[in-house]
């Protein structure tokens, strides 16, 4: 499960997926009487099917998830998830947090009258159920996360998914966005939405082919202040906003250890010293409860010593990237890369 950035947490395969189904119906128009409507970019204009046949799938957990008819009120309880739903054109009767979705995550969203129902690590299941959802959709960090017993309790489906995994981010990411199509009957638009991503991506490789870098070599990361020290998140081998750096032609220069589900590493400030000449991004927030662990550093000899804080090659990513987000979102990502390769 991920948080914010800039807080201080500890982040905790291919896809087996099966359908059976028959018949599809036009994508819904958007209206304020249809609680699966969405008002996502694209949407308005979206002519892809629904289909209307009775969905099986296998989940993140080898959970065999069985609906009679694709899900229509969903219930999500994390933020890449949020995203794609809306990315699909559905948007969910019920969502976790979502003052924090709204607050970082801006490549979808999320229409008013959804109705809350608390944290992420801790929903409130009355409220939650007050909204009649026919399926919940979770993200897990292990096939023994306490939310799954505790959601199935109310005998409502819950699709369990896991948001990352090192081997493949991107396909990982894509997975996940399918997964979801698969069980609210958008697999048309599903298909749609990785279509774009993909062409997204070549055209900004083509552009970025063009310039003349003072480097390949790159590190992304964020940061914290804790106590007064500062904490460093690399984004390293088989972090998406890593992958998707390589897959615009660069070089990710941190070669340390990292997690095996989101590709993060954790250092300080001596251990950038590693990565020699790269060029440094890292995250922009407009956030104004985080304290901006790049100023903090601004008196650290060792900071102001590394060569790309030296030559003015520091620079922020645009605000309002989810770096762990679904597809719109990546596209955000490269977007980033564009624009601060560019200046």
């Amino acid at each position: 499960m991920k948080k914010k950035p800039l807080a201080l947490i500890a982040l905790g395969g291919a896809l087996v997926m099966a359908l059976a189904g028959c018949g599809t119906t036009r994508a819904p128009a958007a209206s304020d009487s249809d609680a699966s409507a969405s008002t996502s970019a694209g949407c308005g204009d979206d002519t892809t099917a629904t289909s209307t046949g009775a969905v099986s799938v296998t989940d993140d957990l080898g959970r065999t998830v069985e609906l009679d008819k694709p899900a229509e009120r969903i219930a999500v309880l994390e933020w890449q998830q949020i995203e794609d739903a809306l990315s699909l054109c559905v948007t969910p009767v019920a969502v976790a947090d979502a003052e924090g979705y709204s607050t970082w995550v801006t490549a979808e969203e999320l229409p008013e009258g959804v109705t809350d129902v608390g944290t992420r690590q801790e929903p409130n299941l009355e409220t939650l159920f007050g909204t009649e959802p026919d399926l919940v959709i979770v993200e897990v960090s292990a096939a023994d996360d306490p939310i799954v017993s505790q959601l199935e309790a109310y005998d409502v489906p819950v699709l369990a998914t896991i948001g990352a995994d090192a081997a493949d981010p991107i396909a990982k990411m894509l997975g996940t966005l399918d997964l979801i199509a698969q069980v609210t009957g958008r697999e048309e638009r599903a298909e749609v939405v990785a279509d774009e991503f993909q062409a997204h991506l070549d055209s900004a490789s083509a552009e970025l082919a063009d310039l003349d870098l003072p480097t390949k070599e790159f590190v992304f990361f964020d940061g914290w202040v804790d106590g007064g020290n500062v904490a460093l998140r690399p984004f390293g081998q088989g972090s998406l906003v890593g992958e998707i750096g390589e897959k615009l032609g660069l070089e990710n220069a941190w070669t340390g250890e990292v997690d095996p589900t989101y590709g993060l590493g954790q250092t300080d400030v001596e251990g950038m010293t590693t990565v020699g000449d790269a060029s440094l991004f890292y995250t922009g927030t407009e956030d104004p409860e985080s304290e901006s662990f790049i100023d903090a550093l601004q008196d650290n000899p060792a900071w102001t010593s590394l060569p790309a804080v030296a030559d003015d090659r520091l620079t922020a990513f645009p605000a309002g990237i989810w770096t762990f987000g679904g597809p719109r979102s990546t596209q955000q990502i490269i977007d980033g890369y564009v624009e601060v390769l560019s200046k």
